[in-house]
């Protein structure tokens, strides 16, 4: 029985119901209901996102304001390229609002992506040797704001999965710290866990703000959240942390 609800983006949809198919696991089918159902799948298909993570970063960036005109950024992980499009929007990467400044958009990521004008797309393993120097050597000075929707593929075992993604966001802050230019913003999925501690006394060292937070366009039934980091505190005051570590 189909029934009427209100998405979270404001349009009224119909509730699809997906049979199950011969070959198809269970698990499958809830998935594909999900999809089918989920307003923010529907918006980003109607408004020409890559995906609904779009509208993550977007929300997180309606409440923080940290994608400024003429700001550069690294979007690491940055497949399909939902967060490309939303950085290249908002900071002007492709000059399209005049008396604005001129932003610059590099993305990473394991996979190959589509090519998104306004951006520069390079593939790489984050976590090689050798892998933050490239991008620093592809961005060629200091970045304002470094993202990370970086997560690596599922285990199954729930706190497995959460050192996986913790290892890649301490990464993704590593590479922080060495690239942002002072007052710079840090924004990263983090899953709730407990084996965050470290990380977040290190940004509350080296950044003057630091938030937790849980966009609406995350799943409820998802144990994913951002922290965002801002005001960086400067190369000056890293050394200073790592001192006292």
């Amino acid at each position: 029985m189909k029934s009427k609800t209100t998405s979270g983006r404001g349009q009224r949809e119909l509730k699809v119901k997906v049979k199950t198919a011969k070959g198809r696991k269970l698990s499958s089918t809830r998935w594909l209901e999900r999809q089918l159902n989920d307003p923010y799948v529907t918006a980003a298909r109607r408004e020409g996102y890559r995906g609904r993570a779009a509208y993550k970063l977007s929300e997180l960036d309606d409440k923080y304001h940290f994608l400024r005109p003429g700001a550069r950024v690294v979007d690491l992980g940055c497949a399909p390229g939902g967060w490309l499009q939303v950085a290249v929007a908002r900071v002007n990467a492709l000059a399209e609002s005049p008396g604005k400044k001129q932003g610059y958009v590099l993305g990473v990521d394991l996979q190959e992506v589509e090519p998104l004008p306004g951006a520069e797309v390079h593939v790489l393993d984050f976590l090689e040797d050798g892998a933050d120097a490239k991008v620093k050597d592809w961005l060629g000075g200091r970045a304002d704001v470094v993202l990370s929707d970086m997560a690596a593929a599922s285990s199954g075992h729930k706190q497995t999965d959460h050192l996986r993604i913790m290892a890649l966001c301490e990464a993704a802050a590593q590479f922080a710290f060495d690239v942002l230019d002072e007052g710079g913003t840090f924004v990263a999925k983090v899953l709730a866990g407990g084996a965050e501690a470290q990380l977040q006394q290190e940004l509350k060292q080296n950044f003057h703000k630091v938030a937790n937070v849980k966009p609406p366009a995350s799943r409820a039934d998802s144990s994913e959240k951002y922290v965002v980091a801002q005001g960086f505190r400067g190369q000056s005051a890293r050394d200073g942390s790592d001192d006292a570590l």
